[in-house]
C-alpha cells in the first residue's frame, strides 16, 4: 500500500471508530477527516471544492429552505391537525391512516418535522383513547423512514447516491425510477407493522399526566429550537405560495427540464424573492450540520477512490463472490449496508459503499443500477436500534421506549424489508 492510501485507510477507520463512539458531533468527525486528507495532501483541495458544492449538497439545503418555509407558513402543521380529527371517529384505525400519510409526506419532505409534528399528537390521541402510544410511534417513525426512499429527493442518501454515481460516470437518476422498487418495500414492512406492532409493542396505555404538546415537542427534539413545531398560525399566501413552488420543483425535475439541484435552488431563492420566507429564516432552515456531515463523508469517500483503495478493497470482494453470481453479490451488499447504516450515518454508508457497488458491478460485467437502487434502499433502513435514524431518536424519547423494544420489532422489519428488496430490484432493474 502507498502512504496515501495508508492515511486515507487510517483516516476511515478513525472517523468509523469515532462515529460508533458516538460521544462527538458527526459532522465535527466528518470534517475533521476531511481536513486531514486535504493537509496531508492525500486529496486535492479541487476535490474538496467539489464535494461542498456538489449538486446533492445544493438540492437538500434548497429543498430544506422550501419546507422550512412550508412549516413556517402553518401549512404542515394544519395538514396532520386535519389528519389527527379523522381519528376522534375512526379510532385506532385513524392513527393507521395518519401514518400512512405522514408516510407519504415524507417521500416529498423531511421527515424530521413531520414527525416532530405528528409524533406528540398521535401520542396524545391515542391516550386519550385509551391505547398505548407505543403501537404508534416506533411505526411512525419507521414508516416515514420507507416513506422517505420512494422519491429522489424523499432522503438524503438517494440523493447522495445518485450524486456519487454520476461522479463514477453512471447516468442519475430519475425522480421516480426507484419508486416502484421502494413501494414495494415500504407495502411489505407497512403490512408487518400493522399486523404485528401493536403485538409486539402493547400494552397499557401511559396513566402519567399529558404534557403540553411543545413541551413534549421540546423534550422529542432534545431541546434542539430549530426543530420545535411551536404553534404557527395558518398563513394563507405563503402556505399556497411555498406549496406551489415546491410542486413547481418536484415537476419540473420529474420531466426532465432542469435537475433537482437547479429546480430547488431556483424554487428557493424565487420564495425568499417573493417574501415567502424571510433571507433569515431562509438560513435557519438549512440544516448546516446535515449539509457539513454529508459533505465531509463525501471527501472521505472519495479519498478510497482516489487513493485506489476502492479498487483494492472490490477487487478482493470480487475473487469472492463472482463464483456466487450478481444476484447473491447485490444480496450481500444489501445486507452489509442494513447491518453499517445501523451504526454509522445513512451518508456515511452511502458515501463509502457506492464507490464499492459500482466497481463490483464492472467487475462482474452487470449493470451498477440494481446494486445502486440497494444502497438506496438499505441504507436508509435504520430499524434495529434507536439512534439509528433521528426520528427514531424522537420517538424512543417520546414514547419513553427501551432499547430493546427497537430490537424486538425492529430486526424483523430489518430482515423482512431485505428480503422483498433483493427479491424486488432485479425485476426492475436486471442485470
Amino acid at each position: 500500500m502507498t502512504a496515501h492510501q495508508l492515511i486515507a485507510l487510517t483516516v476511515l477507520i478513525c472517523v468509523v471508530a469515532a462515529l460508533i463512539w458516538g460521544k462527538l458531533r458527526s459532522d465535527v468527525v466528518a470534517l475533521a477527516g476531511a481536513a486531514v486528507l486535504l493537509a496531508t495532501r492525500t486529496i486535492r483541495p479541487v476535490e474538496v471544492q467539489g464535494a461542498f458544492a456538489s449538486p446533492a449538497i445544493l438540492a437538500l439545503a434548497s429543498l430544506f429552505v422550501i419546507a422550512y418555509a412550508m412549516e413556517l407558513s402553518g401549512l404542515l402543521g394544519l395538514i396532520i391537525r386535519q389528519a389527527i380529527k379523522l381519528c376522534a371517529r375512526l379510532g385506532a384505525l385513524g392513527l393507521w391512516i395518519v401514518i400512512v400519510l405522514s408516510a407519504a409526506a415524507s417521500a416529498f419532505l423531511n421527515n424530521t418535522p413531520i414527525v416532530v409534528l405528528a409524533g406528540p399528537v398521535v401520542r396524545d390521541v391515542a391516550e386519550s383513547m385509551g391505547l398505548s402510544p407505543k403501537r404508534f410511534l416506533i411505526p411512525l417513525s419507521y414508516a416515514t423512514i420507507m416513506g422517505g426512499a420512494c422519491t429522489l429527493i424523499g432522503t438524503s442518501t438517494n440523493l447522495l447516491v445518485n450524486d456519487m454515481a454520476r461522479n463514477g460516470g453512471q447516468p442519475g437518476f430519475g425522480m421516480f425510477e426507484a419508486t416502484p422498487v421502494a413501494l414495494i418495500v415500504a407495502a411489505a414492512g407497512g403490512i408487518y407493522l400493522f399486523l404485528f406492532g401493536g403485538r409486539l409493542l402493547g400494552g397499557a396505555a401511559s396513566e402519567e399526566a399529558p404534557e403540553p404538546l411543545p413541551a413534549k415537542a421540546a423534550q422529542a427534539a432534545g431541546d434542539d429550537p430549530s426543530l420545535v413545531p411551536v404553534n404557527r398560525d395558518f398563513r394563507p399566501f405563503e402556505a399556497f405560495a411555498s406549496l406551489g413552488v415546491f410542486v413547481l420543483v418536484v415537476f419540473v425535475a420529474a420531466v426532465g427540464v432542469a435537475p433537482i439541484a437547479a429546480a430547488a435552488f431556483a424554487g428557493a431563492v424565487l420564495l425568499v424573492l417573493m417574501r415567502v420566507i424571510s433571507i433569515d429564516d431562509a438560513y435557519k432552515g438549512l440544516r448546516p450540520d446535515i449539509l457539513l456531515l454529508i459533505a465531509g463523508m463525501v471527501v472521505v469517500g472519495l479519498s478510497l477512490e482516489v487513493t485506489g483503495l476502492a479498487s483494492l478493497a472490490t477487487n478482493a470482494l470480487v475473487e469472492w463472490v463472482k463464483v456466487l453470481g450478481p444476484g447473491l453479490a447485490l444480496i450481500l451488499l444489501y445486507g452489509a449496508t442494513l447491518l453499517l447504516t445501523e451504526i454509522l450515518s445513512n451518508a456515511a454508508v452511502a458515501v463509502l459503499l457506492t464507490p464499492v457497488a459500482i466497481a463490483l458491478a464492472e467487475s462482474l460485467g452487470v449493470s451498477p443500477r440494481p446494486f445502486l437502487v440497494g444502497i438506496m434502499m438499505a441504507a436508509s433502513a435504520a430499524f434495529a436500534t434507536p439512534f439509528g435514524y433521528q426520528t427514531n431518536v424522537l420517538v424512543f424519547q417520546l414514547g419513553r421506549y427501551s432499547y430493546m423494544d427497537f430490537v424486538k420489532i425492529g430486526v424483523p422489519l430489518n430482515l423482512l424489508t431485505w428480503a422483498v428488496g433483493a427479491a424486488a430490484i432485479p425485476l426492475f432493474f436486471p442485470f
